[in-house]
């Protein structure tokens, strides 16, 4: 029961052959028995739970249900939901229970689907392991020995183990679509400005963006068409008409021109990934895929750049967490200054403490100009990069990784190389981009994914090419359990 996708839940549901109610008690079996392996969902509830299966029963009884009602979901512990413990996987937030919704949840909940639990993730999604949670570590269902990615490789672990038909994930740097690839699901991260932010902890406001992740394109075009739309509570939503994602998945391929950027098949990628990507690239060739060769030139900058931005962001944001109105407050200090030294020191891990400073230190005095602005001249380049791109092309087709899920506990005392590990990912947030992660073979026992890079609201194209390539292969079926 639990190995089938968000789409099969569906038809089960709507043709009366399973209950909402069943099928959320079916995974909360299932979380209550392998999830101690994996540590991918930190909070369960069951009384929330069974209240809101039941009230998807009642409308699944009714006839009025959408295709996610009674659906289970997993959300990640970004995202701030009423009724349960919206923590960032911090010490900071340990015991904040949210007083209100998130917009996306919102959207997801109007549908009538069902929240068994909220993923682990890295602290104030800040990694790319899901090693800095302050509730533990979240292994790689295929090798309890690895690292599941991050900063959603909770969502992707749970969906990997099927703990979960879907999950709900943010992407700040990659931190959908990497978890993804290590743990053999499919990931989209939407454009920019399409999912409203409110009521997602923000980490770096100019790139975080909240998207879907399950076992199929197909699925995530489903999540998709409910998690979009405007947002008057999001001062960077879209203003746009709402789409159908699921339109264009039955449309050949041929004639579509991908476009192989050569500053990503450099020597930086294994060549066991690399010969995956290949394979993959052959396949869609048998489907009328034309691929040429296309330049990013600025490639080499998106690291830089984007961990100057990005912190430079984290340390305005995680500037409210100061022990005063809600979260963490250390128990003993003499005065204000004191208790917010300490709250902070004590309250957030040593990766968000490292952002924090890196933030600060190039917005001070005698080195904005030098590092903040510098880097915002650079993200302008990297998104003219991909414009001149797209005028050859109507996607992008890359690695996701240049390598497999690492061994637990490789990066973590590594953040230089935590930080490359992103080199294929970051630039689509630094453009805003929308870009996909989807199975395409393994390296040993491991899955590798592979990424396709649409422009702006392009989601139903690279949505389009998954979702046919997953109609020529098996990978996205294969499964750690």
């Amino acid at each position: 029961m639990t190995h089938f996708t968000l789409k099969q839940c569906s038809d089960l549901l709507q043709s009366k052959k399973i209950s909402a109610t069943e099928l959320a008690q079916e995974y909360l079996q299932q979380i209550e028995q392998r999830n101690p392996d994996i540590n991918a969902i930190i909070t369960t509830n069951k009384e929330l739970t069974l209240k809101e299966a039941q009230a998807a029963d009642e409308r699944l009884s009714a006839g009025n249900a959408s295709v996610l009602t009674g659906v289970p979901m997993v959300y990640k512990d970004i995202f701030c939901q009423q009724g349960w413990r919206s923590a960032c996987a911090s010490r900071m937030l340990d015991n904040f229970i949210s007083p209100y919704t998130a917009t996306v949840v919102r959207h997801l909940q109007d549908e009538n689907m069902v929240t068994i639990g909220r993923a682990n993730m890295d602290e104030f999604a800040m990694g790319s392991t899901t090693e800095s949670s302050f509730y533990g570590a979240t292994k790689n269902p295929w090798d309890k020995e690895r690292i599941p990615g991050g900063s959603s490789g909770g969502s992707a672990a749970a969906v990997a183990a099927r703990l979960t038909p879907a999950a709900l994930g943010s992407d700040t740097g990659g931190s959908i679509r990497q978890p993804a690839a290590h743990c053999g699901i499919t990931g989209i991260k939407p454009t920019y400005g399409t999912v409203s932010r409110f009521g997602m902890v923000a980490y770096a406001s100019s790139f975080d963006q909240a998207g879907p992740m399950a076992q199929t394109a197909e699925d995530c075009a489903l999540l998709l068409n409910a998690m979009t739309g405007f947002d008057p509570n999001d001062s960077t939503s879209l203003q746009r008409e709402k789409e159908d994602y699921t339109r264009d998945l039955s449309q050949p391929l041929q004639g579509l021109k991908i476009g192989l950027p050569k500053e990503y098949f450099g020597d930086g990628c294994d060549g066991e990934v690399q010969k995956n990507v290949q394979a993959a690239i052959e396949l869609l060739k048998k489907q009328g895929v034309e691929f040429i060769e296309v330049s990013l030139p600025n490639t080499e900058l998106c690291i830089p750049a984007y961990y100057v931005l990005a912190s430079a962001e984290a340390s305005t944001n995680l500037s409210r967490y100061d022990g005063v109105r809600y979260g963490y407050r250390t128990e003993q200090f003499r005065d204000l200054e004191e208790m917010y030294s300490k709250t902070r020191a004590e309250g957030f891990g040593e990766e968000v403490k490292r952002r924090i400073m890196m933030g600060t230190y190039v917005l001070s005095h005698g080195y904005y100009d030098a590092y903040y602005v510098k880097a915002q001249k650079l993200r302008r380049m990297i998104a003219d990069d991909f414009q001149k791109a797209f005028t050859q092309c109507d996607a992008l087709l890359t690695p996701v990784a240049p390598t497999v899920a690492p061994q637990l506990n490789s990066l973590a005392h590594d953040p230089v190389q935590m930080y490359l590990s992103d080199i294929y990912t970051l630039s689509l947030n630094l453009a805003g981009l929308p870009g996909l992660s989807m199975p395409a073979g393994f390296v040993g026992h491991l899955p590798v994914g592979v990424q396709i890079i649409g422009n702006h609201f392009a989601e139903a194209k690279i949505l389009r090419i998954a979702h046919q390539f997953q109609q020529h292969s098996d990978w996205h079926t294969q499964s750690p359990v």
